[in-house]
């Protein structure tokens, strides 16, 4: 199994920053990729972003792409999610997720097989 725990949620104004951190831990090697979904009330869990932990290839969705950036430290079994010129509609619960290397898709929930507890966001206007 692999663990995850994410910090680093928290209130902030609209254009703000905030940095979110997801330590992994137990059997770390059998995961392909940590991405970072969120989840606003009422609405379903969607992606925001991804990356793998071998070559560090990352993919953004849409409405994320240019304000957040998302990297990980290999040696801490860290991913950290840099997120910059918030906006209301960023708020809601960020959770993180590890995907097994079978994964085919990288934006889809179903593809990641371990999640954090999650870490409240909200922007205020």
């Amino acid at each position: 199994q692999v663990q995850l725990v994410e910090s680093g949620g928290g209130l902030v104004q609209a254009g703000g920053s905030l940095r979110l951190s997801c330590a992994a831990s137990g059997r770390t090697s059998s995961s392909s990729r940590i991405g970072w979904f969120r989840q606003a009330p009422g609405k379903e869990r969607e992606f925001a972003a991804a990356i793998s932990w071998r070559n560090a290839i990352t993919y953004y969705a849409d409405s994320v792409k240019g304000r957040f950036t998302i990297s990980r430290d290999n040696a801490e079994n860290t991913v950290y999610l840099q997120m910059n010129s918030l906006k209301p509609e960023d708020t809601g619960v960020y959770y993180c997720a590890s995907a097994p290397y079978y994964s085919s898709s990288y934006y889809a929930p179903r593809e990641y097989n371990y999640w954090g507890q999650g870490t409240q966001v909200t922007v205020s206007s």
